[in-house]
């Protein structure tokens, strides 16, 4: 087994299934500013960069600054409604979380989401406990995949890169981590693919939650 002791986090696709609400979110919203509503692929591969970047890149690049923020306003309500049917923990990771912690991990959480809605998103699924700190898109002066988000956590709470796992489910995760200098590990039940990952040459790869239990002593 491999000693990494220090774990980062994505949040979504990652940790908690949030796929269905940010469909709905973002097309509903696309719909309300009368854009062209983007299908579900674009925004399952859009997931995992913030907002105010994705939603540029599917179209919303053409309106005013104003129509902008309110297009990510009316997405924020959206997402905020669906949240109590469609947000939910992908299996294993409660349980797991718990071990890691016996095994004295130190778990963060890195995310393109707005920090506040990172905060109450733990706290629904009951998870926010495990997690000494979390980075939100707002805390960082570039995003993912610059690896600022990283270079904080560790520089903040003195961590080494080699005790350091960046795991997530998205290119942007793998892609931060390998410029940050540490190690990464790629999921496969969030929004990009087995094949999608590997073309980044991930260290490591696993299928199920529980297999990170692997990679700690």
């Amino acid at each position: 087994m491999l000693s990494k002791r220090i774990y980062l986090f994505d949040f979504d696709g990652t940790l908690g299934d949030s796929e269905e609400c940010s469909i709905v979110a973002t097309q509903g919203a696309f719909k309300e500013v009368n854009l062209p509503i983007p299908n579900k692929n674009q925004i399952k591969k859009a997931m995992g960069i913030p907002i105010e970047k994705s939603f540029k890149l599917m179209g919303a690049d053409r309106l005013t600054a104003n129509q902008f923020e309110s297009l990510l306003d009316i997405f924020r309500e959206r997402y905020k409604e669906n949240e109590v049917d469609h947000l939910r923990l992908f299996p294993y990771v409660e349980e797991t979380l718990s071990k890691l912690e016996e095994r004295s991990v130190v778990m963060y959480v890195l995310s393109s989401k707005k920090s506040d809605v990172l905060q109450r998103n733990l706290e629904e699924l009951g998870i926010d406990a495990y997690f000494k700190d979390y980075y939100g898109s707002d805390k960082v002066e570039h995003y993912k995949p610059h690896p600022d988000g990283i270079y904080k956590i560790l520089e903040k709470y003195q961590h080494l890169k080699s005790e350091t796992l960046m795991i997530g489910d998205a290119s942007y995760d793998l892609q931060m981590a390998r410029r940050a200098g540490v190690s990464n590990c790629g999921v496969t039940w969030g929004s990009f693919s087995e094949a999608d990952l590997c073309t980044e040459k991930p260290d490591f790869i696993v299928h199920d939650f529980r297999d990170l239990l692997d990679l700690t002593e």
